[in-house]
């Protein structure tokens, strides 16, 4: 496995969007969460709705930024060719597949740290919070956990797609898709329930520090949804590796 792995970290490191991407998933998620937190109303003390996770909104943003990083280490290989070297080096389809999610997430794990670290120290500064600590960090671990999962999601669905720019689209549809038809539909509990299971909707329901209780699902059990959904990506991307002709 240690050669899979190093195959792997050679390839990504020496891509040039593996310099600007993680560097871009900082930018956008701490830029967008800025912007948000700047034009919350403030009276006094207090601020309106849950200030923690206003100050996390450049989430949003940076997932798309991640699922592009994500789906470039196997579309990549597929859009030049080079996907047919490595399964003739690395036989081994399913270690191919665990050796590139291990060095996705070891690229985007500190850009993500990073990011929402940031995002949250300076919404805690703009925003007067009352929520507690642990609420707090709860919010910020989740929202890192979070990213992750979005890159292991759109890493099985570029192996299963195998084209970077359709994997992408598939991406960014799943994760914007859920949100619009809850906000379109009439009924109020398929509008719960589109919240439910949308691996977005239901992931950053993490993020959450105040008014659980009136939550579409809960902070841990919407972070296992979007943990389903990049589990059945990988899942269906490695069992297409294993079938398919590269």
């Amino acid at each position: 496995m240690r050669r899979y792995l190093h195959a792997e970290w050679t390839k990504l490191r020496t891509a040039p969007e593996t310099v600007w991407l993680p560097l871009g998933i900082v930018v956008a998620t701490v830029a967008v969460g800025l912007v948000v937190a700047v034009n919350i109303p403030c009276t006094g003390p207090h601020c309106g709705g849950d200030p923690t996770k206003a100050g996390l909104t450049g989430v949003q943003l940076g997932q798309a930024v991640v699922a592009i990083l994500a789906v470039l280490a196997v579309g990549g290989e597929y859009g030049t060719g080079m996907i047919h070297t490595t399964v003739a080096a690395m036989p081994r389809r399913w270690a191919v597949l665990a050796a590139k999610a291990a060095v996705v997430t070891a690229v985007v794990a500190p850009a993500a740290t990073l990011a929402v670290a940031v995002s949250a120290l300076a919404g805690r500064r703009i925003l007067p919070a009352e929520a507690a600590l642990h609420t707090v960090l709860r919010a910020a671990g989740g929202s890192v956990l979070y990213l992750l999962l979005i890159g292991l999601l759109a890493l099985g669905v570029a192996t299963l797609v195998r084209n970077a720019a359709a994997a992408i689209g598939v991406v960014l549809g799943l994760l914007y898709l859920f949100p619009i038809l809850a906000a379109a539909a009439a009924d109020p509990d398929w509008e719960r329930h589109l919240l439910q299971v949308g691996p977005m909707t239901a992931g950053l329901a993490v993020q959450a520090t105040t008014g659980l209780d009136k939550l579409p699902i809960g902070p841990w059990a919407g972070l296992g949804v979007t943990a389903a959904w990049a589990a059945g990506a990988l899942l269906a991307g490695a069992a297409a590796l294993a079938a398919r002709d590269a």
